[in-house]
C-alpha cells in the first residue's frame, strides 16, 4: 500500500552508496527532499539529479535536505556522483523494500511491452517525519525540481 499525504514515512530508509545505513531520525528538524528516480546516467534521472544539485544550496537555505533512491547498485551510484558531482546520498534499494514501501515500483508500459519499473516521485517530509507533499511522476520537471520544490 503506497504512502500518502499524512503519512509518516519509515524510519530506516536503505543503504547509501558508501554502505552506511540512512534512517528518517538523521533528519530530524529538516525537511527532507527523497526522490525516487529510475536509473543512474539516464538523460532524464542525470537531468533531474542536476537540477537538484544546482538549486542545493537554495534546498539547505529553505531547510531541505535531499537523498535519492534507486534500484541501482551502490557502485553505479558512485559513479553517478561523481560523474556528475553530486552533493546528497543515494539509496541503493536494491531489494526494492523503500520503493514498495513508498508505492513507487510497479507494472510500467514502453512501446506496448509491460515490464517492472520506479515511477519518478518525490516524496516532501516535514520536520517531524510526516509526509506533506507528493510530487507524481507526471507532474515532475526533471530540468527544473529544485525550483518545483522551493
Amino acid at each position: 500500500m503506497a504512502l500518502i499525504v499524512g503519512d509518516r514515512a519509515p524510519e530506516t530508509l536503505g543503504i547509501n552508496q558508501n554502505g552506511i545505513n540512512i534512517k528518517l531520525s538523521d533528519f530530524a528538524g529538516k525537511k527532507l527532499v527523497l526522490y525516487f528516480y529510475p536509473k543512474d546516467n539516464t538523460p532524464g534521472c542525470t537531468a533531474q539529479a542536476c537540477s537538484l544539485r544546482d538549486g542545493y544550496t537554495d534546498l539547505r537555505v529553505a531547510g531541505y535536505e535531499v537523498v535519492g533512491v534507486s534500484t541501482d547498485p551502490a557502485s553505479s551510484h558512485q559513479k553517478f556522483i561523481s560523474k556528475q558531482n553530486l552533493p546528497f546520498n543515494l539509496i541503493a534499494d536494491t531489494d526494492k523494500k523503500l520503493s514498495e514501501q513508498f508505492g513507487v515500483w510497479g507494472e510500467k508500459s514502453m512501446y506496448c511491452k509491460k515490464y517492472m519499473g520506479m515511477f519518478r516521485t518525490t516524496f516532501i517530509i516535514d520536520e517531524n517525519g510526516v509526509i506533506e507533499r507528493i510530487i507524481l511522476p507526471k507532474d515532475v520537471n526533471t530540468k527544473n525540481h529544485a525550483q518545483q520544490i522551493i
